[in-house]
């Protein structure tokens, strides 16, 4: 009998394990963490002060919101904090404090307002990670950095910021200015339709690509995410237009305005290329304008294309999050690094 019952309670204890199905659940996997450099600031995160002590030095105190496991992270770390040109440029014109947008320390960034790490993600927004947050001398934001960027693209935005040329002008105007190496030539695709009015109604979301011929990161979409059949199914749920951003082509933009790409890229405050900004009736709902791996990418599309949004308006996260179970509730596995 007693060999009975420690038998059952094994039974009782795999099923539990592996799931009322009878299989594990899935696991999130491609998470990888990378090592902060020392030269990092050993902040108390008192922020105001942080300010301070930079302005002694006249340098910019940046604020590194980062997530443990984050790949995306882990490739901002390695490719535009440690041992590239970028390294002694940040050394010698910033302060680097770094917050766990799901932590628990308590944060003051002004004598009147006080937070934990988590609620500073709230107050500056942060929508992906790893994001970047530039605040000079008086404590003001000056300019957000949304993603990973490429170490050349991230020069633009150290030197912009360090030069203080954002009193002055934008980044994009900044970027234009500077000696810049033609990389791409524009590629078609059989998704990408020639609309020149995108205010018309329409069935389907629509998705706006912006392009230009400097383009780091664009052959590598077209190789990418646009020949994957997983990303191309959520394609299918959008009206897409490709636009090159330095275009004086005549076209209408959603708000039925005369304009040309390159003032409606201006407009829309776009400085990353590719750029992606998604529509549905008439307003902009979301934009991508980092680097994203398939899955996260494909999430984006599928919060817009099949309107996820209207049932979770606060967050793409918050859809991501109920997808994300039902998935490894199947027992499949999700990689969030390819």
């Amino acid at each position: 009998m007693v060999k009975f019952r420690v038998l059952l309670t094994l039974i009782l204890l795999s099923v539990l394990h592996t799931g009322a199905h009878g299989f594990e659940p899935g696991k999130i996997v491609g998470g990888q963490q990378s090592t902060l450099p020392a030269w990092f600031k050993d902040s108390f995160l008192d922020i105001a002060e942080d300010v301070e002590e930079a302005k002694d030095e006249d340098k910019h105190l940046m604020l590194y919101m980062h997530l443990s496991g984050c790949p995306y992270c882990y490739k901002m770390v390695e490719e535009g904090f440690k041992n590239t040109e970028n390294t002694q440029i940040i050394k010698d014109n910033f302060e680097v404090v770094a917050i766990n947008i799901r932590g628990n320390k308590e944060v003051s960034l002004s004598e009147d307002l006080t937070m934990t790490e988590e609620e500073v993600r709230n107050h500056y927004k942060v929508n992906f990670t790893p994001t970047i947050v530039f605040l000079d001398q008086d404590n003001k934001l000056v300019y957000k950095v949304n993603g990973y960027r490429s170490p050349e693209y991230f020069k633009h935005v150290l030197n912009f910021v360090k030069d203080k040329s954002y009193q002055k002008t934008t980044l994009a105007q900044f970027i234009k200015n500077q000696s810049r190496q033609k990389r791409y030539e524009f590629r078609s695709h059989n998704s990408f339709q020639n609309i020149t009015d995108l205010s018309l109604k329409r069935e389907k979301p629509l998705l706006v690509l912006f392009e230009d011929q400097y383009c780091v990161l664009c052959d590598q979409l077209h190789d990418g995410h646009f020949k994957n059949p997983d990303i191309l199914k959520e394609m299918a749920l959008f009206d897409i237009v490709r636009l090159d951003a330095e275009s004086n082509q005549a076209i209408i933009d959603v708000d039925g305005n005369k304009t040309t790409p390159r003032e409606y890229a201006k407009k829309l405050g776009l400085n990353y290329r590719p750029g992606i900004v998604m529509f549905d009736y008439g307003k902009e709902l979301m934009r991508i304008d980092a680097l994203l791996y398939s899955y996260h990418f494909a999430g984006h599309l599928r919060y817009i294309g099949e309107r996820h949004y209207q049932q979770y308006p606060e967050s793409v996260f918050d859809y991501l999050r109920v997808y994300r179970q039902k998935i490894l509730d199947s027992g499949q596995d999700i990689d969030i690094s390819k």
